[in-house]
């Protein structure tokens, strides 16, 4: 059975190392190549070609969230599967929007790790335990369902940006802001744009300033 060509991309050194070593192990995956941030783990996607793309969080330049949205953008057919130190709801939800296929923590055993790669490899989905749990509790108000780049971009729309004037902002595609835009619909069950204008001014969106 060919390798899975995987690409670790971790700010520390010693991570990677670790992961390398890991893997070396394993005549499952073959690590392809290493990004210390999000930027070179982008440009690692598109020269490499990785089937799976070993994610961190916390990294400079672009952190992994930007750098999963700018992955997703060039390279849809990458699966990206984050590796944190964080279970946190709010992280696990905004990565799955962006398309992570699976949501793994740094504690996490060699074993746990190719099984999380197998699996998201093969085409479903995996999550350590904890974030597991994370992800069943359910959100109390409407917008919370919403990753914080989407109340955001929801926040934007009720002050009258458009979406190529929220993705100069944001620094990302307009492409990718119609994408959040019908997510927002989607997850809060309205259709029209003064349903919407309401729901963020009423939950405090609208009179956000983001950067």
């Amino acid at each position: 059975m060919p390798c899975i060509r995987t690409l670790i991309v971790d700010d520390h050194p010693l991570v990677r190392d670790g992961l390398r070593s890991r893997f070396a192990r394993s005549d499952e995956v073959m690590v392809v190549g290493e990004a210390c941030d999000g930027q070179e783990a982008l440009e690692k996607v598109q020269e490499l070609n990785p089937e799976v793309v070993l994610l961190d969080i916390n990294m400079p330049v672009l952190n992994g969230i930007q750098a999963a949205e700018a992955i997703m953008d060039v390279r849809p057919d990458t699966i990206i599967l984050v590796l944190s130190m964080h279970d946190d709801r709010e992280y696990v939800v905004q990565l799955i929007e962006l398309g992570a296929r699976g949501y793994v923590l740094k504690s996490a055993s060699a074993e746990e790790m190719l099984n999380a790669i197998r699996a998201v490899h093969s085409g479903g989905v995996y999550y350590s335990p904890s974030v597991a749990d994370a992800l069943v509790n359910k959100p109390a108000s409407p917008t919370d369902s919403l990753t914080d780049r989407e109340q955001i971009i929801l926040g934007m729309l009720a002050q009258g940006l458009s979406s190529k004037a929220s993705a100069a902002k944001l620094n990302i595609s307009p492409r990718t802001v119609e994408t959040h835009r019908r997510n927002i619909k989607k997850k809060l069950g309205l259709n029209s744009m003064p349903a919407l204008i309401r729901c963020a001014i009423d939950c405090g969106l609208g009179s956000e300033n983001p950067t």
